[in-house]
């Protein structure tokens, strides 16, 4: 009887956690730190957006290199040193006492993010088989997901005081862990980092190409994640300002908790679905939940619709990120995953970078209802190009049906 190679060994628990945290105070922060800009900062509406943008450009900035630094440095070496800056970068905002010199820690931070975040994935990706890649990854990015949707809730209550140094305090911690947690994996070398040349290599100067820093195997799935954080950045950014504007500022919190409760409970199923069928079966219904709760929300009136809401995007956007992520790195060369990694996350942070300001003016303009619709339709128009860049190129390669989950 065959038995199932492991997924859940010590080393994938240490970089699932070591990833947990990193993304925990990144959205801590991506929601406290706008209400500190205005409280304390007494920035305008302009620079709290601004809070959140000038991370991205720097998580942006890098994410082209950090996958070729993954690949040509080492997986964990880059971690440590993405992680040990990640957590400077916490210890400075204490010192940050003007609005410029936070911007350019917020910069630093980005990047830090950006390199460790890509390290962090690509060595999940090795240590789970290749058989359950959308399993492993699946349960790996659970992680990820949970942090991006209790962060905001923590942030929220971090900031209920207004007292800056809890807050700092508290992201301080969660840094630390989240390095500690990297301190400690051991990570297998790939089949080119084990074999070493017979003689020196004479190593000539070439141009760089768009290809030394993008994977362009994962880069049609990584335009559709960019869709995806375009339409969640709607609710990082604004969920607490429409529970203000329909008077349900009591559901704020809970929401983010609903929301991560229902990528927990179904990420097992959602793994083994990807593994013994193919992606097609996740991305459909999953984008169709997350849009139908999308406009669910922007209809809301009480507490319990903002929930329900909640519900149904979570299970959508359970079945989505995952998919996505297995999806990038499946496509590449073993050799190429950090620069794939870096590649989805490039368009991902990009997405959410964009999708922050475009909802915020739309917002201006109209209000938060509005906003809410557009970030409904949005996902829905992106089936039309999930088909074209994914679904009909692998279709045309007539994948044997032995094989069709390893796709």
């Amino acid at each position: 009887m065959l038995t199932r190679e492991r997924i859940w060994t010590k080393n994938f628990v240490v970089v699932c956690m070591s990833s947990f945290f990193m993304f925990l105070t990144f959205y801590i922060l991506a929601t406290a730190f706008p209400l500190y800009v205005k409280d304390s900062l007494h920035g305008s509406q302009q620079q709290m957006g601004l809070s959140i943008t000038i991370y991205v450009i720097g998580g942006v900035l890098v994410r082209p290199f950090s996958g070729q630094w993954v690949d040509r440095y080492g997986k964990k070496k880059m971690a440590i040193i993405g992680m040990v800056i990640f957590l400077l970068a916490c210890l400075s905002y204490f010192s940050a006492k003007g609005m410029f010199l936070f911007l350019v820690i917020r910069l630093i931070h980005g990047m830090s993010y950006a390199i460790a975040s890509t390290a962090t994935s690509t060595i999940a990706s090795s240590l789970v088989p290749n058989s359950r890649q959308g399993t492993g990854m699946g349960y790996f990015s659970m992680f990820m997901s949970v942090g991006m949707v209790i962060g905001p809730a923590m942030g929220l209550f971090l900031w209920r005081d207004k007292n800056i140094h809890v807050l700092l305090a508290a992201i301080c911690v969660i840094a630390a862990l989240s390095l500690l947690f990297t301190l400690g994996m051991r990570v297998p070398k790939t089949t080119q980092e084990v074999v070493q040349p017979v003689a020196p290599v004479k190593h000539v100067k070439q141009r760089l190409r768009w290809s030394d820093f993008i994977e362009l195997k994962a880069l049609p799935i990584s335009v559709v994640g960019f869709i995806l954080a375009f339409a969640y950045s709607s609710l990082s950014g604004f969920i607490s300002s429409f529970t203000i504007e329909i008077h349900q500022t009591q559901v704020a919190g809970t929401f983010f908790v609903v929301f991560a409760l229902m990528i927990v409970a179904f990420r097992p199923l959602i793994g083994k679905v990807f593994d013994t069928y193919n992606e097609h079966f996740l991305y459909y219904p999953g984008i169709v939940l997350f849009a139908v709760g999308m406009l669910l929300l922007s209809q809301a009136n009480s507490g319990t619709m903002v929930l329900v809401a909640g519900v149904i995007m979570g299970l959508g956007y359970g079945a989505l990120l995952p998919c996505f992520q297995a999806l990038a790195m499946k496509l590449a060369p073993e050799h190429r995953r950090g620069s794939a990694t870096g590649t989805f996350f490039l368009l991902f942070d990009l997405g959410y970078g964009i999708g922050s300001y475009v909802m915020g003016f739309i917002a201006s303009v109209a209000d938060y209802r509005m906003m809410y619709v557009v970030a409904g339709l949005v996902p829905l128009l992106s089936a039309a190009l999930y088909y074209v860049l994914h679904h009909r190129p692998r279709a045309k390669l007539a994948v044997p049906k032995q094989n069709a989950k390893l796709v």
